[in-house]
């Protein structure tokens, strides 16, 4: 018998009106040694069947048929108690979101030590030096520090880790790992691929990997399955799956990966629909009469830089003393000069840690920099001779912050978040006038108007990023800081966002900063690249240039980490000239 078999599961959420159907009777297995993959959109079900394995379904959802069986015993009828005895021991699970993950009012290294205590029964001196070295592993830097510091204190990628960290800390027999490389730059992604192939080879561990990153499934997985609306549409070797994909739906998917290798005009969009299913026809969206598109004024027409940083330097007090000689800090951010012209985008990369997000938390106004200046259209908006941002500057610059959960008020309906913005700017006080602007704003993100009646945690991680996206749009900004928008989209929503980036973009002149791990994505949309390394900007170049001749040994290095994926032909591709 497999390590874990699914048979004929079935899995429902009972609301008021109706009775939705998640997942619909889906038969899969996984063998010990063996990673499984399973890919597909946003609301296919990849997430709801991870949750229902581990005994974690939230209510309404329910198990409505089928079965789970797991090491030769029936699982999904056990009790809480005896669920309790197996999740986190014997089976452990990455989950999506690592911020909400992680308690932010205990250290990282007290929250893996009470998972190993809880699990395995060593000492607490014992499970901090377990900790330390697991720490070590998934490649945290100085983890004998690190273990005493708070999920706060760490970027997105690092407590991604953490979290990778807490899941393997019991030595478990299956490991499902719900997007665990979605915050990670493709350095990290590839020490944490290669830690999870050696797991399974050295102890024999069953995974299940879900991910809408195709280049990660072809670097880890032995099998894959393609899931569609609940259903599973196909299944098989990753390599057959993926070169040579029998079903339409398979094919469309492929079609919507970024490519690595050349630059295309506009992204490739799945288009697939099962018979009998129809879908809605595209709004014809005229730009000059759309809320995005009326524009407060005329755009400034100048060879001067929208954004201009001049020897930006930010510094962290890690430890604090009221005797100064006590007192320890950490250099995020070292000497980094770039400008930003109207109308481009320009793209960060680089490893985890590097500097990327502080630089753009920066230039936001988030943080104040501890040496060097920020010009925004001419005018000093951080150092040492700057005013504070007037309003208009603060509606103009906008954020799509990384983590989508955290950054949106979770008490809110997701029409009054994007409605926040609008009111707050006062750029519409009219309450079916707002009402509207919201409705257009989420149909433009592929969500639809009727989104705006739901909470955040009604949604999945990738349509919660596109909430954030159209609440970062509801001012009609001039300068969008994308901080990893997509890090946690399907590639078809990802492919819709980005192109809706792009025409933006095109029709109103957006400018744009646009920090990501995905190589393939930041060649795609950007039109110049800087690389971050430690806090310093090693290269910085056009993007073509950057990637068909890197001059920095460790941009070179990044390239070849780079997840390779069969794509199709490049006659099929409308191709950048």
């Amino acid at each position: 018998m497999s390590l874990l078999e699914l048979r004929d599961l079935k899995i429902h959420f009972d609301t008021r009106r109706s009775t939705v159907e998640a997942v619909r009777g889906i038969d899969l297995s996984v063998e010990r040694g063996e990673i499984l993959g399973i890919v597909g959109e946003s609301g296919a079900g990849k997430s709801t069947i991870g949750n229902a394995v581990i005994g974690l379904l939230e209510p309404p959802g329910r198990i409505a048929g089928g079965e789970v069986w797991f090491d030769g015993a029936r699982i999904d009828t056990l009790p809480e108690a005896a669920l309790r005895r197996i999740r986190g021991r014997r089976i452990g699970m990455i989950f999506q979101d690592p911020m909400t993950s992680l308690n932010p009012l205990f250290t990282i290294g007290d929250q893996i030590a009470e998972t190993i205590c809880r699990h395995t029964g060593q000492s607490r001196t014992d499970a901090m030096k377990k900790a330390i070295e697991l720490l070590r592993e998934v490649g945290i830097p100085d983890p004998e520090a690190r273990v005493n510091e708070y999920p706060h204190q760490f970027s997105g990628g690092m407590r991604q880790r953490v979290v990778i960290t807490l899941a393997l800390c019991a030595d478990p027999d299956l490991v499902i790992c719900d997007e665990p490389t979605t915050a990670l730059d493709v350095s990290v992604q590839a020490q944490i691929l290669a830690l999870l192939r050696r797991l399974c080879r050295d102890r024999n561990l069953g995974a299940i990997f879900i991910t809408h990153d195709m280049g990660v499934i072809s670097e880890v997985t032995d099998r894959v399955a393609v899931m569609y609306q609940g259903r599973v549409m196909e299944t098989g070797p990753t390599a057959d799956v993926l070169s040579r994909p029998q079903h339409a739906y398979s094919k469309s998917l492929l079609a919507a990966v970024p490519r690595g290798d050349l630059r295309l005009h506009r992204f490739p969009q799945l288009d697939y629909r099962e018979a009998g299913e129809t879908r809605a026809a595209k709004k014809v969206i005229d730009l000059d009469t759309h809320w995005l598109g009326r524009r407060m004024d005329e755009r400034v027409q100048s060879d001067t830089p929208l954004i201009q940083v001049k020897d930006l330097t930010m510094r962290f007090v890690s430890h604090h003393s009221i005797i100064p000689a006590w007192r320890r800090s950490f250099t995020a951010v070292r000497d980094v000069s770039f400008d930003i012209r109207r109308g481009e985008t320009f793209g960060l990369v680089g490893e985890s840690g590097s500097g990327k997000s502080t630089v753009a938390r920066m230039i936001a106004g988030l943080y104040d920099p501890s040496f060097g200046r920020v010009f925004y259209d001419g005018s000093e908006v951080a150092g040492p001779e700057a005013q504070p941002m007037t309003a208009v500057q603060r509606q103009q610059i906008q954020m799509i912050f990384q983590d989508p959960f955290s950054s949106l008020n979770r008490r809110k309906r997701v029409g009054d978040i994007i409605a926040e913005p609008i009111r707050h700017h006062r750029l519409a006080t009219d309450r079916a006038e707002v009402q509207s602007i919201v409705g257009d704003l989420l149909d433009h993100v592929g969500l639809g108007a009727a989104a705006a009646r739901h909470y955040p945690h009604e949604f999945s991680g990738g349509q919660r990023q596109r909430i954030s996206i159209a609440r970062a749009l509801a001012t009609r900004p001039q300068f969008l800081i994308c901080d990893e928008p997509t890090s946690s989209l399907d590639v078809s929503i990802q492919a819709q966002i980005l192109n809706l980036l792009k025409n933006l973009q095109a029709d109103l002149g957006l400018t744009m900063l646009f920090i990501s791990h995905d190589l393939p994505v930041i060649r795609q949309m950007c039109d110049r690249i800087g690389v971050m390394k430690a806090g310093e900007l090693v290269e910085l170049a056009p993007a073509e240039q950057l990637f068909e001749a890197p001059r920095h040994a460790y941009t070179a290095e990044l390239l070849s980490l780079m997840p390779q994926v069969a794509s199709a032909p490049a006659a099929d591709r409308d191709v950048m000239p």
